[in-house]
Formats: C-alpha cells, sequence, structure tokens
C-alpha cells in the first residue's frame, strides 16, 4: 500500500511541477525587464539632473539654503 501511495503522490508532483514550468514560458524575461527599469532610472536620473543644475531652480534651490543657514532658533 505504502508503495502505491508513493508512486501516485510522486506522479502527482511531478504533473503539478511539470504544469507550473509548462504555465511559465516566459523564461529571460526578468532580465530583459530588469534592464528597461535601469534605462528609465537612468532617463529620469539625467532629466532631474538636467532640471535641478538649471540656472532657475539652482538660484532657488541656494537661496533656501541661505535662508535656512541665516534662520535663528
Amino acid at each position: 500500500m505504502y508503495k502505491k501511495l508513493r508512486a501516485r503522490m510522486g506522479a502527482l508532483v511531478c504533473r503539478t511541477m511539470c504544469r507550473m514550468r509548462s504555465m511559465r514560458g516566459d523564461e529571460g524575461m526578468v532580465t530583459s525587464e530588469y534592464a528597461m527599469g535601469i534605462v528609465a532610472a537612468v532617463a529620469f536620473a539625467v532629466v532631474l539632473y538636467k532640471v535641478v543644475t538649471s540656472g532657475a531652480v539652482s538660484a532657488e534651490l541656494q537661496a533656501i539654503v541661505k535662508r535656512a543657514l541665516d534662520a535663528k532658533a
């Protein structure tokens, strides 16, 4: 009885695992998603850098820092 039960459970587990493997179907997709995420993050960083280093934003940030340093507690 034990051998039959074990064989049946083994077949069930194998069938389930094979079905799960076939459902994935997009192996290697994760790497390309990471690459696209990195490209998007770098593009966002470049845009943010350009905005922060522009003349108007830079002057405003300097004014904020100056006001913060001149503030009396």
